[in-house]
């Protein structure tokens, strides 16, 4: 799945800046849908190899268009409202491992949860494509491969940061749980982390507008620093819980923000960035658990939940450092030229 999701990235950056992307988005949706199903009809090891290889494909290139669509149209807001639709995404993310535990203690078979998905999936995508944002193609040739300027190259770091930091939480959260607090309700990390994350960003958008975008990433990299420190330094139900629930808060508006910043990029558009901050985000998503893993077998876990709160530390100089750029750049392009003067 993450090598076909890095395949799908640049086609999917393509895709939605050489054809309006909503037509990527409806049909990525489609093939989506028919390759979950695929999955759960899959009979052999082949078979599924190749559905999981196709709907992780799929799946890379409706986040693309989705995200596409988000950020042209908050760029016809002034108020900042691509939190929110990313909450909705944590939010359905929860709401799918209910689904899941629900089909599971009914003894439902994954056939039929799969088809159930895929139906709802095409029940959705139909009436609400009349309402995506048409003829959003901006000017400008369309390239598969490009490479990214410094401005990007620094949201890129900011993003692999946080990506390092939230899949580090996905996949470890429980493991701490029950590993390092030694508790028997080891998803409850996992929850509180979700649902905060989730929850925190229907709120992100008030207080980017409240602080202003470099503040709040400031303050996003202090919680998640001093969340981890908490679960870190006191490994027992309370502080974790707690220390968990921050470190949802803090990651809640970075990787909006980033999205948004992108989006607004001067040398490429819209599609074609966001393809190339996603990538950053894919490759955090991919090396962090398991570099946490080694770390853990190496020394133990507590140790290396030190090595996500340096990486959520990080984020702080790599995002002053993108504001400076970015004022020092449009200082140069405010400049007269000197052979019109």
């Amino acid at each position: 799945m993450p090598i076909s999701s890095l395949i799908g990235l640049p086609v999917s950056g393509w895709l939605v800046d050489k054809f309006d992307s909503r037509w990527p988005l409806l049909w990525s949706f489609v093939f989506h849908g028919l390759f979950l199903l695929m999955i759960g009809l899959a009979s052999t090891v082949w078979m599924f190899t190749v559905a999981i290889f196709l709907f992780a494909f799929s799946n890379r290139i409706s986040n693309i268009a989705m995200n596409t669509q988000a950020i042209n149209l908050q760029n016809m807001f002034t108020k900042k409202i691509n939190g929110s639709f990313h909450g909705l995404w944590s939010l359905g993310g929860i709401a799918g491992v209910g689904i899941t535990t629900l089909m599971l203690s009914l003894n439902i078979s994954i056939e039929s949860h799969f088809i159930g998905i895929a139906l709802i999936m095409l029940i959705m995508i139909i009436p609400s494509f009349r309402h995506l944002l048409a003829k959003d193609k901006t000017a400008g040739p369309s390239q598969i491969f490009i490479k990214p300027d410094p401005l990007i190259m620094i949201l890129g770091l900011v993003v692999f940061c946080a990506a390092i930091c939230e899949g580090s939480m996905f996949d470890w959260s429980g493991i701490y749980f029950r590993e390092v607090v030694n508790v028997e309700l080891f998803t409850a990390g996992y929850l509180v982390f979700m649902s905060s994350m989730a929850l925190s960003r229907f709120f992100s958008d008030w207080f980017i507008d409240l602080l202003g975008m470099q503040k709040t990433f400031i303050l996003s990299s202090a919680m998640i620093v001093i969340g981890l420190a908490m679960a870190i330094i006191w490994p027992y139900f309370w502080p974790a819980m707690i220390g968990f629930m921050i470190v949802g808060a803090g990651t809640a508006s970075i990787v909006p923000m980033v999205f948004t910043l992108a989006g607004k990029s001067k040398t490429y558009k819209p599609g074609i960035a966001l393809s190339m901050i996603a990538t950053f985000a894919l490759v955090g998503f991919m090396l962090g658990p398991p570099l946490i893993g080694y770390i853990a077998h190496a020394f133990n876990l507590r140790f290396s939940f030190v090595l996500v709160a340096f990486c959520g530390l990080l984020i702080i100089p790599a995002s002053i450092g993108y504001f400076r750029k970015d004022r020092a750049t449009a200082k140069v392009s405010a400049s007269p030229n000197l052979g019109e003067i």
